[in-house]
């Protein structure tokens, strides 16, 4: 991974200014594809590796919030952040042109546990059945025909993806 030059300025002990410039050049094409996934911080690196590597998705638009796709699956506990994910799809079909929809929802999510109490076995078998639920509902509010759904597994220390049929 290339690594940027950072430039630090200090005016007094209270106040810092710091730029920092990637090195990475700037792509001004769009690739068409958005993924929804939660914003879990731990598995960040993870899912931009599987959208880089696994499915060639370079550049891909992020929409991510806790549960991720959960939003759009009907859970009465995240209906305002379902009308704002809905905003922003809609946003990105019409101005970005997407054309491609990843969900990724991932093992141990706290948004199941905590806001909807589920526990294993129960909260995966429910994580599946909302990629499901959330793909159809996709399709309904954006008339995209390319919607993919993936489980993020923990094994062995490392993150493997799994593709779910939605």
């Amino acid at each position: 991974m290339a690594r940027g030059a950072a430039v630090s300025t200090m005016t007094s002990n209270k106040d810092a200014s710091m730029t920092y410039e990637s090195t990475r050049p700037y792509e001004k094409s769009r690739i068409h594809a958005a993924a929804l996934y939660c914003s879990d911080g731990r598995i960040g690196q993870h899912i931009d590796d599987f959208l880089h590597n696994g499915l060639s998705l370079p550049r891909y638009d992020r929409v991510s919030l806790p549960g991720g796709p959960a939003c759009l699956a009907g859970h009465p506990q995240a209906h305002l952040e379902e009308q704002g994910v809905v905003d922003e799809l809609k946003f990105l079909v019409e101005v970005h042109g997407l054309k491609r929809v990843v969900l990724i929802s991932h093992q141990g999510c706290a948004f199941y546990a905590t806001r909807l109490e589920l526990k294993e076995p129960r909260l995966e078998l429910v994580q599946r059945a909302d990629l499901v639920r959330a793909a159809a509902f996709v399709h309904r509010v954006t008339g995209l025909e390319a919607i993919d759904a993936h489980f993020a597994r923990l094994v062995d220390g490392r993150v493997r993806f799994e593709r779910v049929q939605v």
